[in-house]
């Protein structure tokens, strides 16, 4: 199951719930590269070389994909989807297949842009308004690839976990 949608808008924290209730979830691509890069002096940074970046996230996304179990619910921060989108915004063109990117969960549950929550750090340096426009790409291309989406409620963390664990049948 991915959870997508606006840069800054609690995906990451909201995870954090199923994998307490022990649930495998998977960290966000683009922030794993983020460090890497900045620890190593790389370049493929979404502010230096954008579709350098998508590559890059793109083909972590693969070995996340590929590294699931069968039969156990894994949670994604983001995934190929988001990094294909991502690449054809930036250079113009897809990497991936409509199978390959229809190969998560039906359904993909949203978080909207929330301003009161976002804020730029070291590895997150687009503007609210660069994250909103994502949103948008974002939220068109998993209805465009066939995907039941969920828009996320700006409610507690508490809540939006519990919401997305009903919505899946995990919670009575």
């Amino acid at each position: 199951m991915v959870l997508s949608g606006c840069s800054g808008g609690g995906k990451s924290t909201v995870l954090e719930h199923p994998a307490a209730h022990g649930y495998r979830t998977v960290d966000e691509p683009g922030r794993r590269i983020v460090r890497q890069e900045l620890r190593t002096g790389g370049h493929a940074l979404p502010w230096e070389h954008a579709d350098r970046f998508a590559r890059a996230c793109i083909d972590l996304a693969r070995v996340d994909r590929e590294d699931v179990v069968a039969d156990r619910w894994t949670f994604f921060d983001r995934g190929l989807v988001d990094a294909d989108t991502a690449l054809r915004h930036h250079a113009g063109r897809s990497a991936c297949s409509i199978e390959e990117l229809q190969n998560y969960h039906a359904r993909v549950f949203m978080t909207p842009p929330w301003p009161e929550l976002y804020a730029a750090d070291d590895e997150r340096q687009l503007g609210l308004d660069e994250a909103v426009s994502e949103y948008g790409r974002l939220l068109r291309r998993y209805d465009e690839l066939g995907y039941s989406i969920t828009v996320l409620p700006k409610v507690s963390v508490a809540e939006r976990a519990e919401l997305i664990l009903a919505e899946l049948g995990l919670r009575g």
